[in-house]
């Protein structure tokens, strides 16, 4: 049980002030201050130190039925995030824990007993890794491509693994467990910078630059997976996904992880042309949504804590400063891949 006087505390929010056409600009985004407020029984109250900005936020923004109700219009911003506990009325927590959770686009997060396991809630430990890391490797990212991978990939040894989005969050992560578990690993990203890093400095096997032509991702492919495609994680969705489609192996294994191509797109999504190569190679295609695994993530951070602390797991983040004012212009560096990294808005120190 313990608590610091929070009555001063201001709190700062970003919330959907309307839901976004295309791309989320500055008009669907309204600034509310209130007070913190002090935690009831049960409750702790959080001070939010960094968050995660994730393509899936674009999708919360949207109305309608998907793997998680819509932001409603006037709410806060849905974003997971770490803080510090600065008062609690809950026996698990205690002032200055560090914790992880769904905290939203705010200062503070007023967290109620019966909210905890819903928001995920949950102390960490900054031994086993940084709080970029925590937001990285060790969070949602990681997570996604430790169980996409693993339970829906199948990786063996000496398989082909191509991942799009290599220099993203989720993306780095699958192509240095793919390397780790025995797999030939091909990258697909943005600009040669990307590519180069994701080479050198990831141990990626080759890298294709999707921005070297119209015919780079298709040629790339040609090159460097001979033999076809074993396992292709995809978090970009649209042509690329179509260009893997042709060279898969058979037997392949593709993950749908998200599809950041078509997000912003106010036509209808772009439905893959080459589908019948799942037919004609007894492939299958799966999506994941990585709140399925929940009571598996322990084991994921075990083993790839274990990875960062032994230097063979490198991560990489973007981090914007300028607290929860600053978040309306860094959410759109993820859909035109600005970012280089996991992007993390900074709020406190």
């Amino acid at each position: 049980m313990s608590s610091s006087s929070t009555a001063t505390h201001t709190n700062h929010q970003v919330r959907l002030a309307r839901r976004p056409e295309g791309s989320p600009r500055r008009e669907d985004w309204s600034f509310t201050t209130e007070p913190a407020g002090e935690p009831a029984d049960g409750g702790v109250l959080v001070q939010t130190l960094s968050l995660s900005l994730d393509p899936a936020m674009r999708g919360w923004m949207n109305e309608g039925k998907s793997y998680i109700p819509p932001v409603e219009l006037g709410a806060v911003m849905r974003a997971g995030g770490i803080g510090r506990v600065v008062a609690s009325r809950n026996s698990g927590f205690a002032a200055g824990d560090i914790v992880y959770g769904t905290l939203g686009v705010q200062e503070y997060c007023l967290v109620a007993q019966e909210e905890i396991k819903r928001s995920g809630l949950a102390k960490i430990d900054l031994r086993a890794g940084t709080i970029g890391q925590w937001l990285n490797v060790l969070g949602m990212p990681g997570m996604t491509a430790y169980f996409g991978l693993m339970d829906i990939g199948l990786p063996q040894a000496g398989e082909t693994v191509v991942v799009s989005g290599a220099a993203g969050a989720v993306g780095q992560t699958v192509g240095q467990l793919a390397k780790i578990k025995g797999c030939r690993v091909v990258g697909i990203a943005g600009g040669a910078a990307k590519c180069d890093w994701v080479v050198k400095e990831l141990g990626f096997d080759a890298c294709i630059d999707y921005k070297a032509g119209p015919a780079a991702v298709r040629d790339g492919l040609k090159a460097h997976c001979p033999k076809g495609v074993d396992i292709y994680f995809d978090n970009v969705g649209g042509e690329i996904l179509d260009a893997v489609l042709a060279k898969l192996a058979r037997g392949a294994r593709i993950i749908i992880c998200g599809a950041i191509s078509q997000y912003n797109n106010t036509a209808p999504v772009q439905g893959p042309k080459n589908y019948l190569s799942l037919l004609v190679n007894r492939a299958r295609m799966q999506g994941m949504v990585v709140f399925d695994y929940a009571d598996r993530y322990h084991v994921a951070i075990a083993e790839m804590a274990g990875y960062l602390k032994e230097g063979r797991m490198t991560s990489r983040e973007d981090v914007v400063e300028g607290g929860v004012a600053a978040f309306p212009d860094a959410l759109p560096k993820l859909f035109t891949g600005e970012n280089f990294g996991k992007l993390v808005l900074k709020v406190a120190d």
